[in-house]
């Protein structure tokens, strides 16, 4: 399909331009979507943000320059973007876990990232029941943490902000403050673009002005695709979240537009159960012309 050969493209531009001084609105650009779109997609699609793929193809390959070359390590740093042998050593250590100067010696491990290929994978046949909404902004509360790195090294975190606000009454409270005594948490995941970096929120959509220890966020006005996951298991969500982001994004006429995803819980029978995924969208034209 396009898309994926779209993504093929921008994998084939970093590479091209991987000791060169890569900007996110350019390699979007390649791939025919918008700086955020591409951002969260890849993110999604391989675990890791783009700046950590980028750092771990240049490491790969500097492995190769210490290994096969007389170059000396400063000017392996430059090449890859590094104006001092301390920051170079600091990203090849998070890498490889030694010092660049310890490469050629005997016996000594290195890890090797090879670039990326993106394949179509269709996960199911089944429909995915689905509306398009537009909702004001709106004002949620509750208590957050923040997370970064790799999606895989997000999963412990998310259980223990669950487990504490279960267990401390946040999650009791937040429900008294909900806006028309809805039982809903509201699971908000807040990017920060520059950093690629996220806030992880559990919170309720509420009005209620009285409650100054939870912390604040604001949801602004977007256009959302609202996908419905009641009675499903969280197996059967999270492969739904899969196709949702694989298969139906890239083919709906939609982007990612710059704003929270949000997933709505509920408890029944004392057990968190999951009932919609909100995606903020806009269309795929208007992102064009926002990016140019």
């Amino acid at each position: 399909m396009e898309w994926i050969e779209n993504l093929n493209a921008s994998i084939a531009y970093i590479e091209e331009h991987i000791t060169d001084s890569l900007h996110t609105k350019e390699i979007a650009k390649v791939a025919s979507c918008s700086t955020y779109h591409y951002q969260r997609i890849f993110a999604y699609m391989t675990g890791i943000p783009l700046s950590e793929y980028i750092r771990r193809r240049r490491m790969s390959l500097a492995v190769v320059d210490l290994k096969n070359t007389d170059m000396k390590i400063i000017d392996i740093a430059l090449k890859y973007g590094y104006n001092s042998p301390t920051a170079f050593n600091r990203a090849f250590q998070s890498v490889h876990g030694i010092a660049p100067s310890l490469v050629k010696d005997e016996g000594v491990r290195e890890k090797s990232y090879p670039a990326l290929t993106f394949q179509m994978n269709i996960q199911g046949t089944e429909s995915l029941d689905f509306r398009i909404e537009s909702k004001k902004a709106f004002r949620v509360i509750g208590s957050s943490i923040a997370l970064h790195g790799e999606f895989k090294s997000m999963d412990e975190p998310v259980k223990q902000i669950w487990e504490k606000c279960e267990k401390d009454g946040t999650i009791q409270t937040l429900m008294q403050l909900a806006n028309r005594d809805s039982s809903n948490i509201l699971e908000v995941m807040i990017p920060d673009t520059y950093t690629e970096n996220w806030k992880y929120m559990i919170a309720v959509e509420t009005d209620d002005p009285t409650n100054t220890q939870l912390e604040e966020y604001t949801v602004e006005s977007y256009t959302w695709a609202v996908f419905s996951y009641e009675g499903k298991t969280a197996e059967e969500a999270q492969r739904i979240g899969n196709r949702i982001i694989y298969e139906w994004l890239p083919t709906s006429g939609y982007e990612y537009d710059n704003g929270p995803d949000i997933s709505v819980h509920t408890y029944i029978d004392g057990k968190r159960t999951i009932l919609e995924y909100w995606l903020p969208i806009k269309n795929k034209q208007q992102a064009r012309i926002c990016n140019d």
